[in-house]
Order: structure tokens, then C-alpha cells, then sequence
């Protein structure tokens, strides 16, 4: 499902590779830990139908971006992601990022205030530290030599909602790209980041993700603000979310963006 468009972008000895579909208000989409553009790109599409712009840059590592991978922050990613963005034009964008994506879209929002119109938080996660059994299921669905069942029971535990077909992410997982993001996260401290700076935020939550329990759901609206969170549900997803409900991840995304001033 390939999209319209392909363009790189230089920025010193980093490349980025570009997908994009669509005119409009721009949308620049950021993939889950270790995984490409590609998870985005039935979103994209519908994105586009809808009257937007979608760009899906390609993480350090994979499908054609290149780049630093050791001794790098999130604040390295977000600069890429920049540049992206001043390569389309320029003009303040809305930045949606899937779980570790989200933390790259956080930091747009605090190192590029003039580029960024609103963050989109998709799966986010709200309960920290994440609970041992979680962790180690996040580790072990992308370990490939481990057997094929035992990564869909992995999947099914964190990242899809009964009843949803895991086997859709046993491929598109990078180790290396994976603990790369792992590294930058933790090599950034977390108050340089975290509140996504003054941005607005839409938080999309998954109502069956475990990684953000239902008590949890108010957690960003309550520390940043209800002037700053909007929250939208969607239900019969885990943490996967974006291949398990692409329609109506895709609607909040529209719905949000045509009401933002």
C-alpha cells in the first residue's frame, strides 16, 4: 500500500526518507519502537481522502533514512522530523506519534513550537514504570528466534485486543532501530520532553491497552490541563492500535484537525 509520494530529506549526514499522500493541512505521522513508515500508511490514505496532507518519515535505520544511531537524543529524532517539515514547507504541523513515536512528537512539540500546531498521542502510555510481565512481552514479540507462537502469544498480551489478528506484527521490527530509540529516550531527560512543551494535545487512547488501564485515562488531561488534552476513545484495540483500528484512528485524527483553530 504504497503511497503517492517519495522525496528524501539531507540534514547534514542524516537522510530521511518521505513518504506523503494528499493536499492540505499537514499530518507528519512517527512509527511504534523499532517499526517504519508503513504502519501508517491505510491512515495516510484516509488522511488524504479527508483533505489532509500525510507524511510519514522513515526512522533512522530504516526503509532508506540513514543516520547516527549511537549517542543521539529524542531531541536528534525531533530535529529530523524538523526538517521534514521545513522541507514540505514549513507551515506549523500536526504531529502524531505511535507509542515511542508519540515521544518524538513530544519533543516537536517542546524543541519546535513554531512547527508544531498540535501532537497527536497515540497509545500512549500512562503508567510508569511498566509492569515486569509487560516489559517482557514488549522484548520478546519482536525476538525472532524465538518460535512463532510464542511471539503471537507475546502480541496478543500487550499489543492487540481479543479477537484481533497479531500476526499482521510478527514482521517490520528492527532491533537495532529498537534499541537506538531505547537509548535516545533514555539518554534525554524526561522534563525536557515530556509535557510536549505548550502545544496542544489530542491523547487517542486504546481501551484495551494495558499499558494505559482504564483509571489511567484522564492522566495527561489532569497534569497538562483540559484547555491543552483533548481524549479520544477507541475501543477493541490494544497497543497495536493503529492495525487493529486504522478507520477510526484515522477519524479522530480528521475530526481533531478540522477543529483546531
Amino acid at each position: 500500500m504504497a503511497l503517492s509520494e517519495h522525496f528524501i530529506v539531507t540534514r547534514g549526514e542524516v537522510r530521511i526518507a518521505v513518504h506523503a499522500e494528499g493536499r492540505g493541512p499537514r499530518v507528519v505521522m512517527m512509527p511504534s519502537l523499532g517499526r517504519g513508515a508503513a504502519d501508517f500508511f491505510d491512515i495516510a490514505k484516509r488522511l488524504a481522502a479527508a483533505g489532509l496532507r500525510a507524511v510519514c518519515p522513515e526512522p533512522r535505520g530504516l526503509g532508506g533514512s540513514t543516520g547516527p544511531l549511537t549517542g543521539i537524543t529524542l531531541h536528534d529524532f525531533a530535529d529530523d522530523i524538523a526538517a521534514v517539515i521545513r522541507h514540505d514547507g514549513g507551515e506549523p504541523t500536526v504531529v502524531a506519534g505511535h507509542a515511542f513515536g508519540n515521544f518524538v512528537a513530544r519533543t516537536m512539540g517542546a524543541d519546535h513550537p513554531q512547527l508544531t500546531r498540535a501532537v497527536v498521542l497515540l497509545a500512549a502510555t500512562h503508567t510508569w514504570p511498566l509492569a515486569p510481565e509487560l516489559r517482557d512481552s514488549i522484548n520478546k514479540c519482536h525476538q525472532m528466534d524465538l518460535p512463532e507462537a510464542e511471539r503471537l502469544k507475546h502480541l496478543r498480551h500487550v499489543f492487540f485486543a481479543a479477537g484481533n489478528d497479531a500476526s499482521v506484527w510478527l514482521e517490520g521490527w528492527d532491533e537495532e532501530v529498537m534499541h537506538a530509540e531505547r537509548d535516545a529516550t533514555e539518554a534525554t531527560p524526561k522534563p525536557e520532553w515530556w509535557t510536549a512543551g505548550k502545544a496542544p494535545v489530542l491523547d487517542v487512547l486504546s481501551l484495551q491497552d494495558p499499558l494505559s488501564p482504564p483509571d489511567s485515562i484522564y492522566t495527561y488531561r489532569d497534569q497538562w490541563g483540559a484547555d491543552r488534552v483533548t481524549i479520544a476513545r477507541i475501543d477493541n484495540a490494544a497497543h497495536a492500535l493503529l492495525p487493529e483500528q486504522p478507520a477510526a484512528v484515522a477519524q479522530a485524527i480528521i475530526d481533531y484537525v478540522k477543529k483546531l483553530p
